[in-house]
């Protein structure tokens, strides 16, 4: 996985790429799979719980800062730190926070002040905290399955079992399973169909350990073995099992210190990738089942700190594809599974600013590829045996960027956005050995929400059904069967939400505003119709992130009702930096233009006050890892327009950062930022790096959240921000840090767990707008 600071658990789902990943809450049917890592994200509107067992006061406190004020908050010590670049000094007290062992007694007792400052804040709203976390479990059914997806002889699902944390990975032999897949097949589950059998129960692995995630799942082309990493600590360093998927015996002994790209090559091998010191996808390994892991081999060592390995299978599961990128190039080498004794084979050249990415169908790779001149992308087609000779199926255009292609021996599937807005457009193809031409027209899937979120996920590639997800802000995650030759959809399953929900009571929207240089920058709205005023006194939730070309796209979040239900507006402004409106979008929110990020959002939340959707004293914002980055940057910048903050492990010392190469992330990294070895990166950089630019000024109510174990975004950059914050503010607002201090990036593992930290989240928003009422 590519790592990066940023996106998205989106419920939870994780956008990772090796960055600072983004890191959503939306539920898993509706987002996309596991991509590389990133420091990002993304949970949108999440954070971490409180630990205190300390009982609720039975009468609602005046105000949040009455309670802050009945105890004084930590105070970090000083231990002077001087940085000169460029004939700029720089002093940072709060350096000695840093630890890459994490078993400094000074450091974990500082974090464990702040944990201890934040429970006893938010004791007096323990008893509302968990009355919010009784109505948002309350809306889950808590006993599901997944969409049933076939794959060979079997209907392979995930299954929830009331009251545990964790899935279980099941599946049920296909009595028929030699009929051609339909849109209408269903799962037999009766006394008479074929029984359950459960692979792996999670619940029983997670018992030994705190933390607990599975990174890949993996059936043999055979499905007499499944491969599946684990990671136990939140570091995303995986542990690799392979198991005989009846017996459920262990297959030789495990492969340690992988990334979680994993796939089979044949019945009796695995290709996998493991990092190296700074946590760099570097090497990609071939392992045979019964040997040793010290005997694998090595089939590529990407030597470039600037570029990490990536690794997936082809739709037709005849060609594993080992990608090498950065965030300007990427090329790809081919593995021919039925010929590993081969090795790999270059495919797509190393072309400094030429990015690809290649599928597989018959004779014939398809390669979807980006330049600076074809910035969007276009789609081309050559012979597996003569890969310079190309064909291009769908040229560049300037309005549509094409996201990602989905292979089948008939048909084509194209993801594509236009205008801010997600499209999936069906070709069919010619027959497999027949030349390949041009692709005119094709078949456009319609959706009916005027904003939403579509995803592919994995279908069955010798059919005609392709499988999607689809959810919109008031429809919850859904499942489809689209026959590709009919054009019929097929639902397969909506989550279920109890509680009385209604998708009629909301009302979903789209705005534009005008940034500050005349670029329209578009915002996805949702509340609730009978409830929203709109005359300027409803609270109201601004969402963004802006980075790594992510896109945030209008997705649904059951937990999110009980803001909705209490009057409360949701925005996601979908700023520059982002991918929402095609590369340029992206282009133009990185590097030398990475405050276009910061003003479109800020421009965002001015609009919003303008257009009477809240007011300033109703104003919150959120960001996580990235997004926490364009929060502490808009904060320095306009803290007289929020109300509250929540920043979730927020990447906020990016100059320090960036200029020390031994941090996971930062060398891959200065094509997304910048190298502030070079003065101009240098100075730009420090002007909007927001632990550089804490002023004494006053700032709004904060909360700010960190996972000790975190890869991404290092504990230390939250915790020396809020430490300078708490010298330097002038104001009595509440600031609150909590350092999870056994997880990692994407905070805690369990289901219930995530939903008691939107409970605090939403606790301590409501706390500072005065909103929890008296017997809360």
């Amino acid at each position: 996985m590519i790592i990066r600071r940023g996106l998205v658990s989106l419920g939870t789902h994780f956008l990772a790429t090796r960055s600072r990943l983004l890191h959503f809450d939306t539920p898993l049917s509706c987002l996309v799979p596991l991509v590389p890592r990133r420091r990002s994200i993304l949970r949108l509107s999440s954070s971490f719980s409180s630990s205190s067992e300390t009982g609720a006061a039975s009468v609602r406190l005046t105000s949040t800062r009455d309670m802050a004020e009945s105890r004084s908050p930590p105070v970090a010590k000083k231990v002077e730190h001087v940085m000169e670049m460029f004939g700029d000094v720089r002093v940072d007290n709060y350096y000695w926070l840093r630890d890459d062992s994490r078993t400094n007694p000074d450091m974990l007792s500082y974090l464990r002040e702040e944990n201890h400052y934040t429970d006893f804040v938010m004791s007096g709203t323990k008893q509302f905290e968990n009355q919010l976390f009784a109505e948002i479990r309350g809306r889950i059914k808590e006993d599901d399955i997944s969409a049933p997806l076939r794959k060979g002889p079997y209907y392979y699902y995930e299954k929830n079992l009331q009251g545990k944390e964790y899935i279980q990975h099941c599946r049920r032999l296909i009595t028929d399973n030699k009929a051609e897949p339909s849109v209408y097949d269903t799962m037999p589950t009766g006394p008479d169909a074929p029984p359950e059998h459960v692979i792996l129960d999670e619940n029983t692995k997670a018992q030994e350990h705190d933390y607990y995630r599975i990174g890949a799942f993996k059936a043999s082309p055979d499905h007499k073995l499944v491969a599946y990493a684990e990671d136990t600590k939140g570091d995303e360093i995986y542990t690799v099992n392979v198991i005989d998927s009846e017996a459920l015996k262990p297959v030789g002994q495990q492969l340690k210190g992988l990334t979680s790209y994993l796939e089979w090559a044949g019945n009796d091998a695995l290709l996998y990738i493991t990092m190296d010191e700074i946590l760099r996808p570097d090497k990609v390994w071939l392992h045979k089942l019964g040997t040793e892991q010290s005997s694998d081999v090595c089939l590529y060592h990407e030597k470039d700190d600037m570029f990490s390995l990536e690794l997936h299978a082809s739709e037709s599961h005849k060609y594993l594809f080992v990608a090498s990128e950065s965030k300007t190039t990427r090329f790809v080498f081919s593995l021919d599974v039925s010929k590993t004794q081969d090795g790999l084979r270059v495919l797509t050249p190393r072309v400094d600013g030429i990015d690809s990415s290649v599928s597989h169908r018959g004779n014939h790779f398809f390669i979807q590829r980006r330049s600076t001149e074809f910035y969007n992308s276009e789609l081309i087609a050559c012979p597996v045996d003569d890969t310079s000779k190309t064909t291009v199926l769908l040229p560049h255009r300037e309005s549509v960027k094409i996201q990602e292609i989905q292979l089948f021996r008939d048909h084509l599937a194209v993801f594509e956005r236009e205008n801010g807005l997600q499209k999936i457009t069906v070709h069919r193809l010619p027959a497999e050995g027949q030349p390949l031409e041009g692709l005119q027209g094709g078949r456009n899937v319609s959706f009916v929400d005027p904003v939403y979120s579509v995803d592919s996920t994995e279908s069955e590639f010798s059919s005609r059904v392709l499988r999607f997800k689809y959810c919109s802000m008031k429809t919850p995650p859904s499942v489809y069967d689209y026959d590709m030759d009919s054009g019929t959809s097929v639902v397969k399953k909506i989550d279920t939400v109890l509680g009385g929900f209604d998708a009629s009571n909301y009302v979903t929207e789209r705005k534009w505003v005008a940034a500050s240089d005349g670029t329209q920058i578009p915002m996805s709205i949702v509340y609730n119709k009978k409830l929203a005023k709109l005359d300027g006194s409803d609270p109201l939730l601004l969402y963004g992130y802006g980075s790594y070309e992510i896109s945030v796209d209008p997705y649904f979040k059951a937990s999110r009702l009980s803001l909705l239900d209490r009057g409360f507006t949701f925005v996601i402004a979908h700023v520059r930096g982002g991918g929402e409106m095609g590369r340029q979008w992206y282009e133009n929110g990185k590097l030398l233009k990475k405050k276009n990020t910061f003003t479109d959002f800020i421009a965002c939340a001015e609009r919003l006050i303008e257009l009477k959707y809240c007011s300033k004293e109703k104003l919150c914002m959120e960001g996580r890892s990235a997004g926490g980055l364009l929060m502490g940057a808009v904060v320095n910048m306009r803290p007289d327009l929020f109300k509250v903050v929540i920043a979730g492990v927020p990447f906020v010392d990016v100059l320090t950062t960036m200029l020390d190469p031994t941090i996971p992330l930062t060398t891959s990294e200065w094509e997304e930022w910048g190298d502030p070895r070079k003065e101009e990166f240098y100075f730009y950089m420090k002007s909007y790096s927001p632990v550089d630019n804490v002023t004494a000024q006053n700032y709004p109510n904060m909360l700010v959240t960190a996972g000790l174990n975190d890869p991404r975004v290092m504990y230390s950059e939250p915790g020396k921000w809020v430490a300078k914050l708490r010298e330097m503010k002038t104001d009595n607002n509440v600031l609150l840090f909590k350092c999870e201090l056994g997880a990692g990036h994407f905070s805690k593992s369990g289901r219930f767990e995530k939903l008691q930290e939107d409970a605090f989240t939403f606790a301590f928003m409501m706390k500072v707008l005065d909103m929890i009422p008296a017997s809360g």
